[in-house]
């Protein structure tokens, strides 16, 4: 399942943007204050809507007045547009945002539909505005022709609920739970690195959270479920820090779970909290991309932090294979060394005009393609000299 098209209106720094022909890596380029948290903050909101709810998911970032685009008319609104599979048709989502007449945050429209062919009318599978509704029931049956489709109406327990939060969880709303299972599983890396060195409880983490305070669990796992994995992180270890020989999770005397790593010049391991942040934090990394359950997406803000440049380059090898697995991934960075490592295709870049930002598609530059194919300079020297 991958996003093609993305459109964000009226989201903060964001107040019209649309990004079309998006790959399965997307490299997000930008100076400080341009927008790049807020372009990923756009995928935590979404996820904050559907495990809670709309009200919830904007008094986090400060009310409706804050998230809103500042001085702008409109509803916040995104529009996905995503295929579950090469051979599948294009899907749309869309949902709005607005006020009601008492200023309280309400979803003014929730749509999810897919259009057969290249032309023809929407089939909208779920179509709700202010908590009530409709969904076709018979969604995977063979429909011919729209008049086909039984359709039901739904009231929702409140107007700032997601309709894909209650009808994705029964199997007859097929397209309902499979954009549901998706959005879930979207993941936003914010990794800390004091948290990763911190004694963790002993207990069972198949994937890392967010801030990856559960390294040492989650690397644990590894050893003992996918040592096929386990083992190739350690010879990638080997191969790019230097005098890595090994790493372990070792139980504590007080029951807790602790990173130690083995340096060859020293007979005993040490604790994680003597490794340098970049041998962490690179360690960090290919846990996440060797998880036997990739993310459908997966996020990762300013990779370059902690990490010497020469590991930039490895580490935009290992983005690129993680999505050969099925999964998508968006990188933002501000690291000309990191967008050496890019491709043209995969990368964009995110500019402020007058208040708000822009995302440009680098490959429509002309001037930048015809010299990154000529071979003359890498991508991250081309933005260095201001042609990007």
């Amino acid at each position: 399942m991958k996003i093609e098209t993305l459109e964000i209106h009226n989201f903060k720094v964001f107040q019209n943007v649309k990004l079309e022909n998006i790959g399965s890596l997307a490299v997000f380029l930008g100076e400080n204050g341009t927008g790049k948290t807020t372009l990923f903050d756009v995928f935590g909101f979404m996820k904050s809507c559907l495990t809670e709810n709309v009200r919830s998911a904007l008094q986090a970032r400060g009310g409706y007045n804050e998230v809103h685009s500042r001085d702008c008319e409109g509803d916040i609104q995104f529009i996905f547009k995503y295929r579950l599979a090469p051979s599948k048709p294009l899907c749309t989502y869309e949902l709005q945002i607005g006020l009601d007449e008492k200023k309280n945050p309400v979803i003014k429209r929730e749509r999810l539909s897919y259009r057969r062919g290249s032309s023809g009318t929407s089939w909208n599978f779920i179509d709700f505005s202010l908590g009530k509704g409709e969904a076709i029931t018979n969604e995977g049956t063979q429909l011919e022709k729209i008049g086909d489709a039984a359709r039901e109406s739904f009231n929702l327990a409140a107007p700032d609920i997601l309709a894909i939060k209650s009808l994705g969880q029964m199997q007859r709303f097929s397209a309902a739970v499979e954009f549901r299972e998706f959005l879930e599983d979207w993941f936003v890396s914010d990794f800390q690195i004091d948290r990763m060195r911190d004694i963790q409880d002993v207990a069972y983490h198949e994937s890392l959270n967010r801030k990856a305070d559960n390294l040492a669990n989650v690397a644990q796992f590894l050893f003992d479920q996918h040592p096929e994995r386990f083992n190739r992180i350690l010879k990638k270890m080997q191969e790019r820090i230097p005098g890595v020989t090994k790493v372990e999770a070792k139980t504590t005397e007080t029951g807790g779970i602790l990173l130690r790593f083995q340096d060859g010049k020293f007979k005993s391991p040490f604790a994680s909290k003597y490794v340098s942040d970049g041998t962490i934090k690179m360690f960090a990394y290919l846990v996440m991309l060797s998880e036997p359950n990739p993310h459908k997406l997966l996020c990762v803000e300013e990779p370059e932090n902690q990490l010497y440049p020469q590991l930039l380059t490895l580490l935009a090898e290992e983005f690129r294979e993680y999505t050969h697995s099925g999964g998508q991934l968006f990188v933002s960075t501000h690291s000309p060394d990191f967008v050496n490592a890019v491709e043209l295709n995969e990368l964009f870049i995110i500019k402020k005009h007058n208040g708000f930002s822009q995302i440009e598609v680098v490959a429509k530059n002309q001037n930048v393609a015809s010299l990154y194919q000529q071979g003359d300079d890498k991508l991250g020297y081309l933005w260095q000299e201001g042609l990007l």
